[in-house]
């Protein structure tokens, strides 16, 4: 089994082996990955965050060794926490990173990858948080436009953003919409919910497509042509630009 890490800010990680494929999701800063396959120009890969499977470039990433993909599995996560930030190399020059970039063993400012050697002085979050901060993080990427398979502040889809927002405050949600509707407690109702549980919809075929997160007075956030609010009812989501029904509610979960 071969390994590999991400040293770029954000790399597609795509469906198949070309540049015109579906982005099935990103891969950030610090990412570490299982090297399912290699071919002359692409990798597929297992991300070891959430066990996405995807093609990433072979020009994008850079191989480590087993030793290190274990260490760093099994070291506690710590992400860089400015929407945009920039990380130095021991060279001087500059990397930006996005919210959610991963800092392979970070101690006071220094963290590395192989040999080299970067220093990051922003915001990081590393501790498991209070569900109440959930909702306050989530307000962070308000606007942020919509980008099948993205999770980052320039770009995001639904399950990309619930999934930012939970890792942020150190809860593990899957990738794609259908398998974090797998995770946590089924409530039965919306009145039983709380700020941060989440809402699942689906589509005429019965296949849950999209997830918000619920706020107080029946209010959602969620990524819909952009990250928005709008109001959350019995029947689904309530466009308040629109005043008309947009996603037909099928489960909400609590997950914390």
């Amino acid at each position: 089994m071969l390994y590999g890490i991400c040293n770029l800010s954000i790399v597609p990680l795509r469906l198949t082996t070309t540049d015109s494929s579906e982005m099935v999701s990103q891969v950030l800063f610090g990412e570490h990955f299982k090297i399912l396959e290699e071919e002359k120009n692409w990798s597929k890969i297992s991300l070891h965050l959430d066990n996405q499977e995807g093609y990433i470039d072979n020009k994008q990433y850079l191989k480590i060794t087993e030793s290190e993909y274990l260490k760093l599995s099994e070291t506690p996560p710590c992400f860089s926490g400015e929407l945009i930030n920039f990380i130095t190399h021991t060279n001087q020059q500059l990397t930006t990173i996005p919210i959610g970039s991963t800092l392979p063993f970070y101690n006071g400012k220094q963290f590395h990858i192989n040999n080299t050697a970067y220093t990051y002085e922003g915001k990081i979050f590393s501790k498991k948080l209070p569900k109440t901060k959930l909702i306050n993080i989530a307000f962070s990427f308000l606007n942020t436009p919509f980008l099948l398979g993205g999770k980052t502040p320039f770009g995001i889809d639904n399950s990309g953003f619930t999934q930012l927002v939970y890792q942020l405050c150190g809860y593990r949600l899957h990738r794609k919409t259908e398998a974090q509707a797998t995770q946590g407690e089924v409530l039965s109702f919306i009145e039983e919910s709380e700020p941060g549980d989440l809402a699942f919809f689906d589509n005429e075929e019965g296949v849950i497509t999209h997830v918000g997160m619920i706020m107080n007075d029946y209010n959602i956030i969620h990524a819909y042509g952009k990250v928005r609010i709008d109001t959350l009812d019995h029947s689904g989501i309530y466009n308040v630009d629109t005043q008309k029904h947009t996603h037909k509610l099928r489960v909400i979960k609590r997950i914390v």
